[in-house]
């Protein structure tokens, strides 16, 4: 009976160091790279001097490239090339940036240094005696050997060191067939600036390295608070997300005479009763379901104290899909908007009607039915009110805005400017989209490609045998946002979310000449990403998943079927 740490060996004969995998791991976890901190500024030349000492780099600098991305300082993306024979390439892709260490708190300086947090953090929870279950999991975990804490560890940090393992073991071998990439990317935890301009720069980067890229394995990691059964999983896709949001105009009144207007409250009232959480909206198909849309932020927008009813409301939603178009969501999402805030309405119309019964007399005008307008056409009549020099005057007024971080509020101030512009009164409602669009994915198997990338899955996965703590099992749709949605898909997005975005640089608009390729998603598992006690499965990470992509890339990678 075959061994099942001697299952997943490489061509070579050798398989991958898990020391060497887990002292990458911890190399660049120690180099902080919060999003939009110098720190993830400078990220890319330490991870290229770090390639470049690599032995295939040192004689092939040619393939070692920083590609530029964005930002004030300039971050840049990684390409590492190891090359085999052949024009056939499998990239493999992790984002470096992390979020914020803040909630480490007084353990803050730790945060990147993950063997001495993980003494730090078990020696302050052993010394309390009111250890939420939360904390206690925690202690247990640590203490057990099998998992290691610090910040990006886990989000990504592991899964971009199982890439450079894969890379050495790949260039070792005299005997390898095609090319094996890696690209790692800044800004995943924002808006996937890195991803998407690399996405730009890819066909004119494989036309200069003469390279054809067939697939991509994304290397993010899964969360599981059980075994890891659940959390060693390869997704054939990705989840899609969009960010919907309705600005509510109402007719405020003083509150002693309500019935002079229509509360903004009310109307919203009524939108998010027809959407938070309604489950009957969850795309789904034959399979997966998707979440239904949850209410992210929800707010009155006045400033100060009036004894007065509320003119404006603000409610955006997020909204996850895989299977539905986005100009189907906006269009459902335009229904139950239009029917949440008439019901709404009406109500209210029939409270007046009553309490205009009980004190004898009419208690306000009826107000008038609610117009919905999408953000495209709120722009077009502001337009048409402005005149000649709107276009300018629009473009000054989100330059001025453009400091603001936090999309919702850009979208909420700078709908709320047109509004104004455009004299609008309501009762109305602006729907749009407040964030990027994040398209789903998912493998088509009927082209060869992504039936080629599943079965060197299924054969790497049935290799693994029936050992339940090295079980791996397929997933349709990868449940986090992230780079996947720009991983080797063309698709251009929806005009309908293009039109509807007020915030121009969340519009994506991908080269007409972008790669399509297909995409997984295949890293490592452990718990609690983006919180104080996010942790990596070390044996997982370092012991089984290096091997399990190595042979993956290698078995698809000879795959001559196709020619390249």
């Amino acid at each position: 009976m075959t061994n099942p740490q001697q299952q997943h060996v490489s061509r070579t004969g050798t398989r991958i160091d898990s020391n060497r995998a887990r002292e990458l791991a911890l190399r660049i976890t120690s180099w902080p790279s919060e999003t939009g901190t110098p720190g993830e500024a400078g990220f890319a030349d330490q991870l290229h001097e770090l390639l470049s000492e690599l032995a295939y780099f040192r004689t092939h600098p040619e393939d070692l490239r920083l590609v530029e991305s964005h930002g004030e300082p300039l971050t840049r993306n990684v390409v590492a090339l190891v090359r085999g024979t052949g024009k056939r390439t499998l990239v493999m892709a992790g984002h470096f940036d992390t979020v914020s260490t803040d909630n480490y708190h007084e353990l803050k300086p730790l945060a990147c240094d993950s063997l001495r947090l993980k003494e730090a953090l078990i020696d302050t929870l052993s010394a309390r005696d009111d250890r939420s279950e939360q904390e206690e999991r925690a202690l247990q975990d640590l203490r057990s050997g099998d998992f290691l804490p610090g910040r990006g560890l886990l989000d990504m940090k592991s899964g971009i060191a199982v890439a450079i393992a894969c890379l050495e073991n790949f260039a070792a071998d005299p005997d390898r067939q095609g090319n094996l990439m890696l690209v790692a990317t800044p800004d995943e935890e924002r808006e996937s600036r890195g991803m998407r301009s690399l996405r730009d720069a890819l066909p004119n980067l494989t036309s200069t390295l003469n390279i054809d890229i067939a697939a991509g394995i994304n290397l993010d990691v899964t969360s599981d608070q059980g075994d890891g059964s659940e959390g060693r999983a390869v997704y054939a896709g990705t989840i899609g997300k969009l960010l919907p949001f309705a600005l509510v105009i109402g007719c405020s009144s003083h509150a002693s005479y309500p019935f002079e207007g229509v509360s903004a409250q009310a109307m919203a009232a009524g939108i998010l009763a027809r959407l938070e959480g309604n489950a009957s909206l969850a795309d789904r198909d034959e399979n997966d379901i998707s979440p239904p849309p949850i209410c992210l932020e929800a707010k009155d927008l006045r400033d100060g104290y009036e004894v007065t009813t509320p003119e404006r409301f603000w409610i955006a939603f997020n909204w996850l899909y895989h299977a539905m178009p986005a100009d189907d969501l906006f269009a459902r999402f335009a229904q139950e908007v239009l029917s949440g805030a008439t019901e709404a309405v009406d109500r209210f119309a029939s409270q007046s009607a009553k309490y205009g019964r009980l004190v004898g007399r009419s208690a306000g005008a009826t107000p008038g039915r609610p117009r919905l307008l999408t953000f495209k056409e709120l722009r077009a009549l502001a337009k048409q009110v402005c005149g000649e020099g709107f276009d300018a005057l629009y473009a000054a007024e989100e330059t001025s805005l453009g400091a603001i971080d936090n999309p919702l509020v850009f979208t909420r101030q700078l709908t709320e400017w047109l509004v104004g512009i455009a004299r609008l009164s309501g009762p109305a409602i602006v729907i749009g989209f407040a964030g990027l669009h994040y398209p789903s994915s998912h493998l088509r198997l009927d082209e060869p490609n992504d039936r080629a990338l599943h079965q060197a899955i299924e054969k790497a996965r049935v290799g693994l045998g029936n050992d339940p703590d090295r079980s791996l099992v397929w997933k349709p749709h990868f449940q986090g946002i992230s780079d996947m949605s720009f991983l080797g898909l063309t698709a251009s997005g929806s005009q309908v979310v293009s039109d509807n975005t007020p915030i121009s640089r969340l519009i994506d608009r991908p080269p007409e000449n972008a790669l399509r390729f297909p995409a997984v998603n295949l890293g490592p598992w452990g718990r609690e990403f983006h919180q104080k006690f996010e942790r990596v499965h070390e044996p997982y990470a370092f012991e089984v998943l290096p091997d399990l992509v190595s042979e993956i890339a290698r078995t698809f990678l000879a795959d001559n079927s196709q020619g390249n």
